[in-house]
């Protein structure tokens, strides 16, 4: 019975995953206002009433990578070792997320930005971001730290965010790994 209950569970998030990449596809291509529940569904090769199941409408399949890479972030930060000084903890979570999910590529990063561009998925996004900052500064309270959790899970995401750009805009060919690092150590200063 396990067995059937983890191979529903896996076909589920394989669905999951094939609308979102279709939706991604066809925002990039045609523009979020040329693009409809129904192309997506057809993209991804299952019904309407199937993409229904999964998602309540074209933004929530387009924005569910980037929301379940917000959830991860949140665990990697929560399953750092106690001892470890909040900004340490936060920096630990990229380095775990990371070996979790690999190095991105960068012309995905591009796409994914392009897609985003849309007034109604910037304030979704921009309401992914304050709960995402609400998280992870939960996840760091109870640990050393120089200044109020809440400001350095800002400061964190910021860094996060412009290494992101600095990664997709640059010709260079470090990886995203790499440009993260680098930022994350310029605006720790402070902080350790």
């Amino acid at each position: 019975m396990e067995t059937t209950v983890g191979l529903r569970e896996r076909k589920k998030a394989e669905t999951r995953q094939a609308v979102h990449e279709a939706a991604l596809r066809l925002v990039t291509e045609h523009g979020l206002d040329a693009v409809t529940v129904e192309s997506i569904a057809d993209a991804a090769n299952i019904s309407r009433r199937t993409f229904s199941n999964y998602f309540d409408g074209k933004e929530d399949a387009l924005l569910y990578g980037e929301e379940q890479r917000i959830r991860r972030l949140v665990e990697q930060v929560r399953a750092q070792p106690p001892e470890l000084p909040a900004w340490q903890a936060l920096c630990g979570s990229i380095d775990d997320l990371h070996r979790y999910l690999g190095e991105p590529e960068r012309e995905w990063a591009l796409r994914t930005r392009l897609a985003r561009r849309h007034p109604s998925l910037l304030a979704r996004q921009l309401a992914n971001h304050a709960a995402l900052e609400r998280d992870l500064a939960d996840a760091i309270a109870e640990r050393d730290s120089p200044v109020p959790a809440r400001v350095m899970a800002a400061a964190f995401l910021v860094a996060v965010r412009l290494a992101t750009h600095v990664w997709t805009e640059e010709q260079q060919a470090r990886t995203l790994r790499e440009v993260m690092t680098e930022t994350l150590h310029h605006i720790a200063q402070p902080f350790t």
